[in-house]
């Protein structure tokens, strides 16, 4: 099909992603306040995506970030590289007691009536005082990249985070890379410096560089100021809202050639119907739909945006990337931590209609 994307056919990277590099303390089932014990997961809205096309996907991938000279610094790089991610990172010095810092995030996986809660600490974060200037993005770009890829977590981390965000997608897009962004609107995050309506400014001009874009119509509304239908008011598994914001966002956005989200409805902690939808080019596909028994609901949709830009480098069909995607997602759902563990054949296996049957 006619995506209206025109994805360089080689490169020394496939994939690079901008973004902050984190940990996640996940204590399981157990809320923090009885908390004895915890599992660390690198992460990053970024990097999950880069590390996903990277491990399961097989592609060559990088991610551009800031990393601290300390142990947890130590820790984030070596799982890094591990994910077989190629790093580009401005480094800063811890002071041995304030930082800077790299940022945690706490989340336990909640279980059935009970949800998961998440808050941070990202107090003198490393990743929030990066700004223009901090890369080469001439020579990074000059190796040959396919596509360039940020998100909306990102830019919402300090007044110089999208700035940085706006010059790299410049950059890539003269480099003739493909160029996605990631949404990811996040209240708290914004309302420390400047609230929605700096959000709408820093993401319309980011957006304006953009030719994918991810983002649910809740992301649309009040990360870009679409008008649309009441969210809470429609089934979260019905993409007609979707839908109805998409003709406004491309008319607003003229670069935008694809939009993709998820669908999901939430019955219990551990159980979730899933699905997954995608505008490319004038043309709307919508995935199978499946119940999933969820392990750990972080990173799902970053699984999705993985397997969905899999399938357009690859040159799959519209419908057969949103079936990766969703397929990719779902199969993340099920392994602890945000970043994949699933193999190409599964994924392959199961967006063509395969089930959970053992496999001997």
């Amino acid at each position: 099909m006619n995506t209206g994307l025109s994805i360089p056919g080689t490169g020394t990277l496939d994939f690079l992603s901008l973004g902050a590099l984190v940990h996640r303390l996940d204590p399981g089932i157990l809320p923090f306040r009885k908390a004895a014990r915890c599992d660390i997961h690198v992460s990053g809205g970024e990097f999950n995506v880069a590390a996903n096309l990277s491990d399961c996907f097989r592609l060559n991938t990088g991610i551009a970030s800031a990393m601290v000279d300390y142990p947890i610094g130590d820790l984030i790089a070596e799982r890094v590289r591990a994910m077989g991610v190629k790093p580009f990172y401005k480094p800063f010095k811890h002071d041995g007691v304030r930082g800077p810092n790299m940022a945690t995030v706490y989340s336990d996986r909640g279980q059935g009536v009970r949800a998961p809660v998440v808050f941070y600490n990202r107090s003198h974060e490393a990743a929030a005082q990066l700004k223009p200037g901090d890369f080469n993005w001439q020579e990074i770009f000059g190796r040959g990249v396919r596509w360039f890829h940020s998100g909306g977590i990102f830019s919402a981390l300090s007044n110089t985070t999208g700035e940085l965000i706006v010059e790299a997608m410049q950059a890539a897009k003269a480099a003739g890379a493909i160029t996605s962004f990631d949404l990811n609107y996040r209240q708290k995050l914004w309302d420390i410096w400047g609230g929605q309506s700096k959000a709408l400014d820093v993401l319309s001009r980011i957006v304006q560089h953009i030719d994918v874009l991810v983002g649910n119509e809740e992301d649309l509304q009040k990360g870009l100021g679409i008008e649309g239908q009441d969210v809470e008011s429609t089934s979260k598994l019905d993409p007609s809202a979707f839908y109805a914001v998409i003709e406004q966002a491309v008319k607003k956005f003229p670069s935008v050639k694809a939009v993709a989200t998820t669908l999901r409805e939430v019955h219990s902690t551990n159980r979730h119907t899933w699905g997954a939808v995608a505008w490319i080019n004038g043309k709307t596909f919508q995935s199978p739909m499946c119940e999933l028994d969820v392990v750990d609901r972080v990173g799902g949709g970053d699984g999705y945006a993985a397997g969905f830009f899999y399938g357009l480098l690859s040159g799959a069909t519209g419908q057969e990337a949103v079936n990766l995607g969703w397929a990719h997602g779902a199969l993340l759902t099920t392994f602890p931590g945000d970043t994949t563990m699933a193999t190409l054949e599964q994924v392959r296996a199961f967006a063509n209609g395969g089930s959970a049957r053992i496999q001997r």
